[in-house]
Parts: structure tokens; C-alpha cells; sequence
């Protein structure tokens, strides 16, 4: 092994011990057991990201889920599109957990407004506190709060992949009925582009234990139909990493 690898190894080994101590383990995201308060719990969460000497967004790549990098990759992608050049004045994110897309979002444009919906309480809490968000009361499957056409950006990241399939059809009616004409949406799904017999049998194998909603696939053509019948077209797609494989990110605008 060498040094890189080594001092990689002894970070998780340290990382490990102190989630240990507070009666946490570190598990890769392809374990997940249900939402975001089970499978990054957030005070253990914070301790280890602290104690590694790392943001909390880079110790939830590098060493809960072992993809470094891929936040900020996906964020290039994004900005390569122009999705941010577009200055977004309202966002809108789903789902944003600990808020590894978000914190890096926010460093790409300066919204006015930043809306979240979250199920987690303390990590709603410590969004609020630590960037200003506003957090919005979610059932899980709703964006009731947000009026109709009032948003630039919609996204969401590494959620839809671990909902289930009437929970993220939902979501879609309601993406497309708050953003705005000339607005973008932006999320991921583990469409069939990303499941060709070698990655099924990786996930298969390799995927952790599982269990009834993640990986959660769609279909692709399904996503790309109905929000064409919502008036939004599909601008960009490409391939970000997510546990053992990959998922697909895809870029919609609405019509104006």
C-alpha cells in the first residue's frame, strides 16, 4: 500500500473508532436503511468530520461513502452547462441532507432565497443555522409551501435513487409546477443508462445489504416524457458516481 493509500486507511481506522465510541459504525451509502438521519446520523457525523480535519461534505464522499470528489465533480458538470451562470435568484433543493451540494451551490451564485426540504430534523436545523436556508415542513412527497413559478432552480441530489417510485413521481409534478418559466431543474436518477449486466451484478454482489426502496431505479424515458408534458425539456444529461456505480444527472428548462 502506498502512503496515500496508508493515510487513508488510518483516517477511517481513527474515523471509525470515534463513531464507535458514540455507538455509530461506519457504513458505505449502499447500506443505506432508511432517510438521512439513519445512515449519516448527525452528531456522530460532525464529530468525525471534525476530528478527520474535514468538511463534513468531503467525509461523507471520501470516507462514509468512499467517492471522493464526487460532489464537487457533479457541481463542475453543472457549471460547465451554464446552470449557474444562469444566477439563479431562488433555489430550491430537495433532500439536501448535509448539504454537501448545497454548501457548494452557494459558492457557485448568490440566490436571494434558498428553500430546502428535509426530513431530517437536526441536519433542517443545522442548514438553517450554519448557511441561512430557509427549511421548509415536508411530508416527504410535497413542495406545498413553495407558490407556483416561484423558483429558478430545483435539484436534488442522491434522492431520488432511495425513494420510492410514487414518492419521486410526485416530487416531479411538483419540481415542474414551482419553477419558473425559463427555470432549470436539476436531479439524478439510476436510470437504465446507468444499469448494463456488469453493473447489475456489481450492485447485486456489491451493493450492501439493501433494503426496499434503495437503489431505487427509473426509467428514463418515463422521466424525459413526463416532464416533456410538463413543459420541460430535457437540456444535458451525464454520469456521477454513486456507491458501487453510477447515477444519472439530467438537466430539464422549462419553456417560457
Amino acid at each position: 500500500m502506498n502512503a496515500a493509500g496508508k493515510g487513508k486507511s488510518v483516517l477511517k481506522a481513527g474515523a471509525k473508532r470515534l463513531l464507535g465510541r458514540a455507538g455509530f459504525d461506519i457504513v458505505r451509502s449502499t447500506r443505506i436503511q432508511g432517510g438521512v438521519d439513519d445512515f449519516i446520523p448527525f452528531e456522530a457525523t460532525m464529530r468525525a468530520a471534525r476530528a478527520a480535519d474535514m468538511s463534513v461534505g468531503d467525509y461523507i464522499d471520501e470516507v462514509m461513502n468512499g467517492t471522493p470528489g464526487a460532489t464537487q465533480s457533479t457541481i463542475d458538470e453543472l457549471r460547465a452547462l451554464g446552470v449557474f451562470a444562469a444566477a439563479p435568484n431562488t433555489v430550491l433543493e430537495i433532500g439536501p441532507g448535509s448539504g454537501r451540494y448545497l454548501e457548494k451551490t452557494l459558492k457557485e451564485c448568490s440566490p436571494g432565497r434558498y428553500e430546502i426540504y428535509e426530513t431530517a430534523a437536526p441536519w433542517a436545523d443545522y442548514l438553517v443555522d450554519t448557511f441561512g436556508v430557509v427549511a421548509h415542513p415536508t411530508a416527504g412527497c410535497s413542495l406545498a409551501p413553495t407558490p407556483d413559478g416561484s423558483v429558478d432552480l430545483v435539484q436534488a441530489h442522491k434522492v431520488f435513487n432511495t425513494v420510492t417510485f410514487l414518492c419521486a413521481s410526485r416530487y416531479f409534478f411538483e419540481m415542474a409546477r414551482v419553477v419558473r418559466p425559463g427555470g432549470r431543474i436539476v436531479f439524478d436518477a439510476m436510470t437504465e443508462t446507468c444499469l448494463d449486466p456488469a453493473t447489475v451484478r456489481t450492485w447485486a454482489t456489491k451493493g450492501g445489504e439493501g433494503h426496499g426502496s434503495f437503489p431505487a431505479a427509473l426509467p428514463r424515458r418515463m422521466c424525459v416524457d413526463l416532464f416533456a408534458t410538463l413543459g420541460c425539456s430535457l437540456e444535458a444529461d451525464f454520469l456521477a458516481p454513486m456507491g458501487v456505480a453510477s447515477t444519472e444527472v439530467l438537466v430539464f428548462r422549462k419553456g417560457d
